[in-house]
């Protein structure tokens, strides 16, 4: 007989089936036990009546992997409508102790750091694998949007020979006796990449060596890239971005609906225009309002993006807002200048409810523009980099969306590890 999963019992009232999972839990009564079933679709109630069989299943830890042949009737009174009954129980596999969680819980009553150093167990709960959900659903989002686009996915080093944006930043590493870096981003890559598809993506790791401990850092986290040539400014990027957040969103709604119905989230619209503001225009109007000294700080504070984003919700009811136009001290030597103020750049932030989700804007594209940025440095370590902008390249700009943000920003997590499987941060290696 062929295993079936929990979530297709409903299409199989009145037949002998077989199940398999983990026992989630267990109530003994005087007559009766009832038994729940975990498996990756969802929880199946068991009922058992024969003596024998309660009295074997009433000693087993939670956990245990078991594997169940019943008949599957309709019970309004069940959890899902319906149930197994008349069931023979193989245990699979016995655990070697009981979990250190109730995972049966509505929600797991531990403090985060106790389930990241039980994460093998606590990611069980389904509260935890509804996040992994929603994480995995916005990724096939941002490659189908891509995809849609005429981008091409690319799969570029972690591993490189020089810091892409700063050298104080970056993990060393011992390469074959030669020092390398672990990557911050696969900028440099993905640049290279237009001169040959014009439009790429990536989903990979990048690693930061930031000494930071707050609720909205990693060390090591997902970075959601792309890169597109023949743009006229970073606005062009920008409509690009809108609609692949709009992809990400509905791929979220339908893939992973379930997982949206256990945390119990509505996700928000993203509107068809996101609205834009100048940074310095918005350092104008935050320390006007607050009476913050904004004005001349050379980037927003962790208060005046919450503040642009009661803003955006307020003046234009959207959880999403562009800044624009930040100073060129803040950015990358890689980023163009803004045509009519040198000072400020053709480029970007996203904010989502007040804090930003992504970077992105417009990229220098010749190649003397870029002997003039790097003078005084040592050139002949982004002499690959470099090759790229000597045989020709378009107009060209991209964005780098942060997977945990994202998720963590949807589920109004209050600490990016809580939507993460396994956080690498300033104090975490383990597990």
């Amino acid at each position: 007989m062929e295993r079936i999963l929990t979530a297709e019992l409903s299409a199989h009232v009145g037949e002998r089936v077989r199940i398999a999972g983990w026992l989630h839990h267990q109530r003994q009564l005087a007559q009766v036990a009832f038994l729940l079933l975990r498996d990756r679709s969802g929880i199946a109630q068991v009922v058992l009546i024969e003596p024998a069989t309660r009295d074997e299943v009433g000693g087993l830890l939670g956990e245990t992997v078991v594997e169940i042949e019943g008949v599957v009737v309709a019970n309004e009174q069940a959890p899902t409508g319906v149930e197994v009954v008349d069931p023979t129980v193989r245990v699979v596999t016995e655990p070697a102790e009981a979990p250190p969680f109730e995972l049966r819980r509505p929600k797991l009553n531990a403090q985060l750091p106790t389930l990241l150093d039980h994460a093998a167990v606590s990611l069980r709960h389904p509260r935890r694998r509804a996040l992994a959900h929603i994480a995995a659903a916005s990724v096939a989002g941002f490659r189908s949007g891509l995809d849609g686009a005429g981008f091409t996915e690319v799969f570029t080093p972690k591993v490189v020979a020089s810091a892409t944006e700063s050298g104080a930043n970056v993990f060393p590493i011992d390469w074959f006796g030669r020092r390398a870096f672990l990557a911050q981003s696969p900028q440099f890559y993905k640049q290279i990449m237009v001169g040959v598809f014009e439009r790429v993506y990536e989903v990979g790791p990048v690693f930061r060596a930031e000494p930071h401990d707050t609720a909205r850092h990693l060390a090591e986290y997902v970075s959601l890239d792309a890169e597109m040539g023949f743009i006229r400014d970073h606005f062009d990027v920008m409509r690009v971005l809108r609609d692949v957040l709009a992809s990400m969103m509905e791929r979220a709604a339908d893939q992973a609906k379930d997982a949206l119905a256990v945390l119990e989230l509505q996700l928000p619209p993203v509107p068809r225009d996101i609205p834009v503001i100048d940074f310095f225009d918005a350092q104008e109007m935050i320390q006007t309002s607050t009476g913050r000294p904004t004005v001349g700080e050379p980037d927003l504070s962790p208060a005046d993006e919450r503040w642009l984003g009661e803003w955006a919700q307020a003046e234009h009811g959207s959880e999403f807002v562009f800044v624009t136009g930040y100073p060129m001290v803040k950015r990358p030597f890689y980023t163009h200048p803004d045509p009519t103020n040198p000072d400020a750049s053709n480029s970007f932030d996203l904010l989502f409810r007040g804090l930003e989700l992504v970077t992105g804007g417009q990229r220098l594209h010749r190649y003397q523009d870029y002997i003039d940025e790097l003078r005084g440095q040592d050139v002949a370590a982004f002499e690959g980099y470099l090759e790229a902008f000597r045989h020709g390249m378009p107009p060209h700009g991209g964005f780098a969306i942060g997977l945990e943000r994202w998720v963590a920003r949807l589920a109004g997590a209050t600490n990016v590890r809580e939507v993460t499987l396994f956080p690498r941060d300033l104090h975490r290696l383990t597990p």
